[in-house]
């Protein structure tokens, strides 16, 4: 077994010692050589240019300065001493000020000695100066640069506390770098390094800590950034393949009596194209002996819920049962209602499984279930537990599947001796670059197109001096008959969060749209069960014109004659949520409305995502300008991957480098599935290596 110096500890770094070594763990989770050489720059500041004091001004950002110190001196009284030494130059003098650290400030200066100085110039009392600049002598400038780009590392308190500040790192890691120079490990195989003229992992190693120019720096960021994606994608579609491989899957080899039934005689209106893409690929997937695991992506209205009842006949048609499971009781209910409904005359048998569901009825229910009397059961997570016992499950559907956990699905795997065939559906439209990343092990169906004749809804943002506006427009719309929604982000009141909370809203609104001319429902994530669905019943019936609710409408809730939704501080919700709120409305033939409410001051990131809401309705859209304001790591369900912890690649800017990346690793995929050709060693043993050290690829099953 050979020895790899890359395992080394932390403490054997020339500079670091025990106890830098095990603070550098602590704080930011470095122990090994190679963790050390990974801790890349954040960014980088251009010290090739010098100035001349006359040439600065408060506006410039860093600038750097080379001068003579010609006066110090201490200011203040003792909890406020300042320090304050002048640098002069050939064109004039300007001071630098230190308020911190001042014993070591005092110690590196004197009078008549030169330095280079580093920093922000800033005004104060009408004069220029420069807080807290960084001081090289021109000798340890020389040595310590080495390049013209100058790193900066993150660091935390306490490490700069040790000394351990963004120089202070860029100097051990000099000395790393230096020891093991020529024993850094490729991590790409030659053949693809030659073909695409990509730089050598240690080249890019030593040009991403110290490049010479932006040049060699923007090389080393593309080399590094690929390499981190690919593996990824390949980690991904290796999984996929394995799949297809090993897990046998049922075979719905017939289209029979009920599919043709309901397509020729019950179908609500004529399939679009999308949806009949997408039927196709579903179908072409459940011949194939291996279980189906496919994401069916759909906008909000595109259809989603008919092309899952198309595919749970394909498998009662085939004698084998179906599993819908659904996030919340509301949703379990509504889809529960629709499908009955689409289903009429047509002999399967459905029902309802919720943890709401009566002892009496649920024992029942689990003996049909298990003698296979039932075709289709549709459900919360009370589908999981151990109590409910398929006779031959060869479906399971999970709607909004951001929602449940992956030991949760993983439970319904286990109801079937043979893997059920997994349809995952999403109306919470995710970016191309996303779903490459978290979902690349699946295959993808998209329903791009909306069923004809449903009108886009009309947004607007008004702000709370419109408020009168606002309550006049929901009266007209009363007037004609219809219903609706106004949603707040919090049930009860927030010191931290100044918004106009849940109970408030309730009360003021009665007072603007009085009984008995006017009735309120009220729904919120604290009410039982019971509760809820009595007041949504008042709702659906329109014995009430109004629903004050929190976001629990999120999903679920399809009633025609809402065509209003009022969103309030909805600057303070995500573009996905926003958008899959104003998704409620719009389910009829009426034109629809979403008014979007803010205070009079909000930020300016607020701002743009209220302004993309009101010239956008397209979903997919949406998602992509909700990736590239808040970032992957902050969108919805994503955090359980630990895909997206990228040391240096970011999936919103680097698109074309993770497609980049994709295309190679299916090219390999597709000819060594099995990484055992010679010229692939490289990348099974970095396979094998990352294996150990990340978390497993994301598995829908």
């Amino acid at each position: 077994m050979h020895y790899d110096p890359l395992s080394s500890s932390i403490e054997y770094v020339k500079g670091v010692g025990p106890k830098r070594a095990e603070l550098l763990k602590k704080e930011v989770h470095i122990t090994s050589f190679n963790d050390l050489m990974m801790y890349y720059p954040f960014r980088y500041a251009d010290r090739s240019k010098i100035f001349t004091i006359k040439e600065i001004s408060p506006s410039m950002p860093y600038v750097q300065l080379k001068g003579r110190i010609v006066a110090m001196q201490e200011l203040g009284h003792k909890r406020s001493t300042r320090l304050v030494a002048l640098l002069e130059d050939a064109t004039g003098t300007v001071e630098l000020v230190w308020f911190k650290g001042l014993k070591w400030i005092r110690e590196k200066l004197a009078v008549g000695k030169i330095f280079i100085v580093y920093g922000k110039p800033s005004l104060f009392s009408g004069k220029i100066n420069i807080p807290h600049p960084e001081l090289e002598t021109p000798e340890s400038y020389e040595q310590l640069l080495g390049t013209t780009l100058q790193p900066f590392y993150s660091t935390t308190e306490k490490l700069r506390n040790i000394g351990l500040d963004s120089k202070g790192i860029a100097k051990i890691m000099r000395n790393l770098l230096a020891s093991i120079k020529g024993n850094i490990p490729e991590t790409l195989p030659s053949w693809l390094i030659k073909r695409y003229n990509i730089p050598r992992r240690e080249e890019a190693i030593m040009n991403i800590h110290f490049p010479q120019d932006e040049q060699q720096l923007g090389l080393a960021r593309k080399r590094l950034k690929f390499e981190e994606l690919f593996y990824v994608q390949l980690g991904l579609l290796l999984a996929k393949h394995d799949r297809y491989k090993k897990s046998k899957g049922h075979i719905f080899s017939t289209v029979g009596d009920r599919f043709h039934h309901f397509y020729s005689q019950n179908l609500p209106f004529a399939l679009t194209d999308a949806q009949k893409r997408v039927i196709k690929e579903i179908r072409s997937d459940l011949g194939k002996g291996t279980q189906m695991n496919r994401l069916l992506q759909g906008d909000v209205g595109s259809g989603k819920t008919l092309v899952a009842l198309l595919t749970m006949l394909i498998a009662n048609d085939n004698n084998f049962q179906v599993a819908l499971m659904v996030p919340t009781e509301i949703l379990a209910s509504q889809h529960y209602k629709t499908i009955v409904a689409l289903l009429n005359n047509i002999p399967v048998e459905t029902r309802l499984l919720t943890g709401s569901t009566k002892a009496a009825k649920r024992k029942s229910l689990l003996q049909e279930l298990e003698q296979g009397d039932i075709n289709i059961l549709i459900g919360t997570h009370a589908l999981i537990e151990e109590s409910v016992i398929f006779k031959n499950l060869g479906l399971v559907i999970i709607d909004e599947q951001h929602r449940f956990g992956v030991a949760q699905r993983a439970k319904m795997w286990g109801k079937s001796s043979v893997p059920p065939h997994i349809l995952v559906m999403t109306a919470t439209p995710i970016p191309r670059t996303l779903a490459m990343t978290l979902y690349g092990d699946l295959d993808v169906s998209v329903i791009d197109e909306m069923p004809p004749g449903r009108k886009p809804v009309k947004t607007f943002h008004l702000t709370d001096s419109k408020r009168l506006r606002l309550f006049a427009f929901m009266r007209e719309q009363i007037a004609l008959g219809r219903q609706i929604y106004v949603v707040y982000p919090l049930i009860e009141e927030s010191e931290k969060l100044e918004l106009k909370d849940l109970m408030d809203g309730y009360e003021s609104l009665s007072r603007a749209f009085p009984l008995p001319d006017y009735a309120i429902s009220i729904v919120h994530g604290r009410m039982k069960a019971e509760q809820k669905a009595y007041e949504m019943q008042r709702f659906i019936k329109n014995e009430t014109q109004i629903m004050v609710s929190t976001t629990v409408i999120e999903v679920g809730v399809d009633i025609p004659n809402a065509s209003v939704m009022v969103i309030e501080n909805a600057e303070r919700f995500g573009l996905s949520q926003l958008h899959q709120l104003r998704g409620r409305v719009g389910r009829g033939a009426d034109q629809a409305y979403c008014v979007l409410m803010s205070g009079d001051k909000i930020t300016h990131e607020g701002r743009k995502r209220l302004s993309i809401m009101v010239q956008s309705n397209n979903g997919f859209d949406i998602a992509e300008e909700d990736l590239a304001i808040r970032g992957p790591g902050d969108l919805q369900g994503t955090q359980q991957s630990g895909l997206l912890e990228f040391r240096i690649a970011d999936i919103v800017r680097d698109e074309k480098i993770m497609v980049f990346a994709r295309g190679i690793a299916e090219e390999i995929v597709q000819f060594d599935p099995e990484l055992k050709d010679d010229k692939n060693v490289v990348i099974k043993r970095q396979m094998d290596e990352l294996k150990k050290s990340r978390h497993e690829w994301i598995r829908i099953s």
